[in-house]
């Protein structure tokens, strides 16, 4: 059951990718991200009476979680508003290698012979995907908006293996609404406090903010895929290695969504990357049954 949340998690993800991409578009960043946290918050409200507040000890974990969460996004956004969406996808999806290390290494989770074929295959497409995005003339080495993108990757990374320590019976044991209502309540205060003091007294020298109908969508996707993410994450038997990965199967969603709406180039190129993708998500799926 855990596997089909996962790729749930992952259609959900890449709508959630391209709303940020249309959202960003010449548009500030900070409010942009502040309506998203604030929408997040008021959705999992509930969840804040339901769990309740447990003790201190449990909610400094969670405002861990969140502030390493919301560092993400923020280098993040800023790298979607800047780089092409079939690039910030395959980029992200280098994010389950990270984690496959890191779990094995701290949880000392084993993979099978499909699912490490898929991770293979999947290894392979994230690289030729990031070769592929050169001929756009983006030099990784040199531009600030693919920094800010590997710094997103890593620090997202660090919060998929965080989130296995935190609600895993094995380790911290939280329950999972507990930390996405409390989780999701500290981001907004803390995107609060940035937009105020970052954004607001520049408001009118910097780029300025535009509505646009695509930014609560933004959080309504975004709120679908980590539901369907920790519930798949909360069962005894699930692989944080595998859920990542097939949670980066969004690309394959914000890749379609960026060539055939937003017109984006050199699709052909990654047409071979996006097979050996496709490739990749079937073994993970057999490997998982």
């Amino acid at each position: 059951m855990w596997w089909i949340l996962a790729f749930v998690s992952a259609a959900l993800l890449g709508c959630y990718d391209a709303s940020k991409k249309v959202s960003l578009a010449g548009n500030a960043v900070f409010p942009v991200l502040f309506i998203n946290t604030f929408l997040s918050a008021l959705i999992f409200s509930p969840f804040l009476f339901t769990t309740g507040f447990g003790d201190w000890h449990t909610q400094l974990y969670i405002l861990a979680k969140s502030a390493l969460v919301l560092s993400s996004w923020i280098a993040g956004y800023f790298a979607m508003k800047h780089l092409p969406l079939t690039l910030v996808g395959p980029v992200n999806a280098t994010r389950p290698v990270l984690v496959l290390v890191g779990a094995m290494i701290l949880f000392g989770e084993r993979l099978n012979l499909l699912q490490s074929i898929g991770v293979g295959l999947a290894i392979l497409a994230y690289f030729l995907m990031r070769r592929t995005g050169k001929s756009e003339g983006i030099d990784f080495r040199h531009n600030k908006w693919v920094a800010f993108l590997i710094l997103a990757v890593l620090l997202g990374s660090a919060s998929g293996l965080y989130d296995k320590y935190l609600m895993s019976p094995l380790y911290l044991g939280l329950e999972k609404n507990q930390v996405l209502g409390w989780y999701s309540l500290y981001q907004a205060v803390i995107m609060l406090v940035l937009l105020l003091v970052m954004w607001y007294p520049r408001r009118t020298t910097t780029t300025p903010f535009r509505w646009r109908w695509s930014i609560p969508l933004i959080s309504i996707f975004l709120c679908g895929a980590d539901f369907a993410y920790m519930q798949a994450l909360s069962q005894p038997d699930a692989l944080i290695s595998v859920v990542s990965m097939i949670r980066r199967g969004s690309v394959l969603v914000s890749f379609a969504i960026g060539a055939f709406l937003l017109h984006e180039k050199n699709l052909r190129a990654k047409s071979f990357d996006l097979a050996l993708m496709l490739l990749s998500m079937l073994f993970l799926y057999l490997g998982s049954k």
